[in-house]
């Protein structure tokens, strides 16, 4: 005798989609979801970005960190709306870059960004004052110019170059140049602030100062700031770092402060690795290497986490006699 298994009623199946998670990312303000972006050079196919999920909640400051080749600087191209991904999701805000014209890229990269490059030469006009720079993007954004002064003056003065208003750029020093761009990418009050290698060609110390002054930014202004970067050191001066390889997020360190019991506070750095929505994750080469995973391996569900082995036992290594058995 066989038993009808109980077939569930609509009412049930309505009951069951409505606890369905919602669309990945949907309350980040930015999101990438299996972002792939290929180029092709010289007839070869590369593909820069294979799936990337990323995620980016409004206020935080975030450093996406990896090797030259990673799909780092693709990734900063396809959010600063310079390039236009192959495949996948990618959202702004409410811009959908996926789907954005011509017009609309111009206008999300007027109101909805800032960016702050490597290079002096994007980021100033060698002939303008550092408060000229400033208050450029505000005028071409049709800003009435005693709005224009006050934000120029407030921005220069919370970046500490406040002296320098009347200066050109060939006047000001490395670190001086870097916080006038940040103001200048600033001016017309972005939700995201993204900078590409902005301590790249700076020392330590002007290199200190450069992200005491996003930190601060993003501390008084609440924006959202994304520093993208193969210096791994400025990983210390943000809350949560992501590390980048082969066009995949592979690990992040996330840093939280807690309170010792006398009072005292002290950071802790934690770092994960990263389980994309394909159910990928990339293992530390160290830890490939330590326990030879190569190829296949066994994987094994425990009752709170995952067991994974070599699919073969590892050679035992051969042991030199000692001179004192051999004779």
């Amino acid at each position: 005798m066989t038993t009808k298994l109980d077939e569930p009623t609509l009412g049930a199946l309505e009951e069951r989609a409505l606890r369905r998670p919602g669309t990945f990312g949907e309350h980040a303000l930015v999101a990438c979801d299996s972002l792939v972006r290929i180029y092709q050079s010289e007839g070869i196919e590369v593909q820069a970005l294979q799936g990337l999920d990323l995620l980016v909640d409004a206020g935080e400051l975030v450093a996406i960190v990896g090797a030259s080749g990673s799909g780092k600087s693709t990734l900063l191209a396809v959010l600063s709306g310079l390039d236009a991904p192959t495949a996948g999701r990618v959202r702004v805000g409410d811009w959908d870059l996926m789907a954005m014209s011509a017009r609309q890229r111009v206008d999300y990269r007027r109101s909805m960004v800032g960016f702050v490059w490597q290079q002096t030469a994007r980021n100033l006009v060698p002939y303008l004052t550092a408060a000229e720079n400033v208050d450029l993007p505000m005028a071409l954004a049709g800003v009435r110019r005693k709005e224009r002064a006050t934000r120029t003056a407030d921005l220069l003065a919370m970046l500490g170059v406040a002296s320098c208003a009347d200066r050109r750029p060939g006047q000001l020093s490395g670190g001086q140049q870097q916080r006038v761009a940040i103001a200048v990418g600033l001016a017309n009050r972005p939700q995201v602030l993204f900078a590409d290698e902005p301590t790249g060609e700076l020392d330590t110390a002007t290199s200190a100062d450069v992200l005491d002054g996003l930190r601060t930014i993003n501390r008084e202004l609440g924006t959202t700031v994304v520093v993208v970067t193969h210096d791994a050191g400025v990983s210390e001066h943000v809350q949560r770092t992501v590390a980048i390889r082969d066009g995949r997020t592979s690990s992040e360190v996330v840093r939280t402060t807690r309170t010792h019991e006398d009072g005292t506070e002290h950071t802790v750095a934690e770092e994960f690795a990263v389980l994309d929505r394909a159910g990928r994750v990339q293992l530390p080469q160290e830890y490939r290497e330590t326990l030879d995973l190569v190829g296949r391996v066994r994987l094994a569900l425990e009752d709170s986490h995952i067991s994974l082995w070599p699919d073969r036992p590892r050679a035992a290594t051969p042991t030199v006699p000692d001179e004192e058995t051999t004779r």
